[in-house]
């Protein structure tokens, strides 16, 4: 859902992709109905792990869940990372009510805290004050 939102969020300003710890064999139907109803288009691309990630040229890294965190490779050329830790909702056990209640909220927590990293000057800011801005987007509930 990140990947999704910060690629239509960003309006071409951001290049946003994701990838797991453990990716799942698809993309989680509840992800998709969320992003559908809150109108975010979304290409349909499988789950990719985080092998290989290491090889790609990245500006920022930002994990969400703590065992993204804890696996997350060595990246070259020194990307900024953040951690914006959140529960997962695949995880959330329950009804479908539950379950989608799990997603929507996930996304709205997504969403603002997309909306505040766009928010930031990043051109004018040294890169020592971005990475501590990005890193405090983790903190917005």
């Amino acid at each position: 859902m990140a990947e999704a939102l910060l690629n239509w969020k960003g309006k071409g300003r951001f290049e946003a992709q994701s990838a797991g710890s453990r990716p799942a064999d698809r993309v989680n139907a509840h992800a998709i109905a969320t992003l559908e109803a809150y109108h975010i288009p979304w290409a349909g691309r499988a789950p990719r792990g985080i092998d290989g990630l290491e090889r790609e040229p990245w500006d920022f890294v930002i994990t969400v869940c703590d065992r993204a965190k804890e696996s997350c490779p060595i990246f070259p050329g020194q990307p900024m990372l953040a951690h914006w830790g959140m529960l997962d909702p695949a995880e959330v056990e329950g009804d479908e009510v539950t379950k989608r209640a799990a997603f929507r909220d996930a996304f709205l927590l997504l969403s603002r805290r997309i909306d505040l990293l766009l928010a930031l000057p990043l051109e004018k800011l040294e890169r020592m004050a971005l990475e501590a801005r990005v890193r405090a987007v983790g903190d917005a509930r």
